[in-house]
């Protein structure tokens, strides 16, 4: 008897403290992601199962990433910060966090370990490249072109510097409105060595030179600032050719059955994740800890993988990456880890650009203005 009121009491105790710490956790969230097929995707696989398992809770979400580091300096600046999960590139988070405005995690307390015990340390090794940042994806930055406007006679273009080559593939380009990758590509299509390419950039003297690179095509390029420019371009038949990130262009061709090819050389890997802002009250962070506990273990990035073609982050979720949830079609081979479409990548410099962004955007803007 005496045994089975401890037993009773240390239940209550328990339950108690469980209902304390969901009381603890605010009852609405703001999710910071970039719109489009992506964010649809973190919704399904994320968002809406997190819901189920917290009756009542509201998820807003905001479109900002692009606009993440300037927006979250303004809100620190005015000591208001609405947001409580934000999606960045891993450049972003660098910055962010050495700028304080991002809060470091612990991996081994903050993040889940894998199904058979891995630690979350070592599930995402070395895609954990800051202090504040839970990746959740591989992607890539690539090319998509028309099929039906490729010149009658000539190769579809499949060479990043056939996006400089006018006169084999005339047209327009899009390209993103802001230097990086550009710049990259620039110099790659200048004779520069991919080896060479950061420490040629670092200079002014590169800088001017993948600048002048971009000059020659620039009159026929139209500049975009939102994922989804580039595939309605495309589908619109105003550029030939034009940049964008390899999930837009997977749902273009695969779901929306668009005449778009992929052109996968020179691809830029990149890492997409969570930040949590610095300074939340306690409940908002308890809440959005336990929404990244959530949403970065093996299942959930998995799972991601059943809506747009991104890699999961994790070691232990490759395995469970199956087909498309309404397309029934194998998944992997779209992905931009996958071997035939990796032939030629282009790594991706984090910390060069968490520390030169800001002087290489002003002078991208001002030449852009020229």
């Amino acid at each position: 008897m005496k045994l089975t009121k401890t037993l009773m009491a240390t239940t209550a105790l328990t339950v108690a403290a469980a209902s304390a710490h969901a009381q603890e956790m605010t009852d609405s969230m703001t999710i910071v992601s970039w719109g489009g097929a992506y964010q649809a995707s973190q919704q399904k696989a994320y968002a809406e199962p997190y819901k189920e398992m917290n009756e009542g809770l509201e998820v807003i979400w905001d479109e900002s990433s692009n606009e993440a580091v300037a927006k979250l300096r303004a809100m620190d600046e005015a000591g208001n910060i609405t947001w409580d999960v934000v999606d960045v590139v891993a450049a972003d988070a660098l910055r962010l966090c050495d700028e304080g405005l991002a809060m470091e995690i612990d991996p081994e307390e903050d993040l889940a370990a894998a199904p058979d015990g891995t630690s979350a340390e070592e599930d995402f090794g070395e895609l954990l490249v800051g202090d504040c940042f839970i990746p959740q994806i591989v992607y890539s930055t690539t090319f998509g072109y028309r099929t039906d406007m490729v010149p009658e006679g000539v190769e579809a273009p499949n060479d990043i510097c056939d996006v400089f080559d006018l006169e084999t593939y005339p047209g327009k380009r899009a390209l993103e409105k802001r230097p990086i990758n550009n710049v990259e590509w620039a110099l790659l299509c200048d004779g520069v060595a991919k080896e060479d390419v950061y420490d040629v950039l670092a200079t002014a003297e590169g800088q001017q030179q993948a600048l002048d690179k971009l000059a020659t095509i620039k009159d026929d390029v139209i500049w975009w600032s939102a994922g989804a420019d580039t595939p309605q371009l495309l589908a619109d038949g105003e550029v030939f050719m034009g940049s964008t990130y390899n999930g837009r262009l997977f749902a273009a061709i695969e779901e929306q059955d668009q005449p778009i090819g992929m052109m996968w050389d020179a691809q830029v890997f990149d890492l997409d994740g969570w930040i949590i802002p610095e300074g939340l009250p306690e409940d908002r962070l308890a809440r959005a800890k336990d929404f990244i506990m959530f949403a970065t273990d093996t299942q959930r990035l998995a799972d991601q993988a059943k809506y747009i073609s991104y890699g999961p982050a994790r070691a232990s979720s490759a395995p469970l990456v199956g087909q498309h949830a309404e397309l029934g079609i194998d998944m992997a081979p779209h992905m931009p880890t996958d071997p035939e479409n990796a032939k030629n990548t282009f790594l991706y410099n984090y910390e060069f650009w968490a520390d030169y962004r800001d002087d290489i955007d002003a002078k991208f803007q001002a030449w852009l203005a020229q």
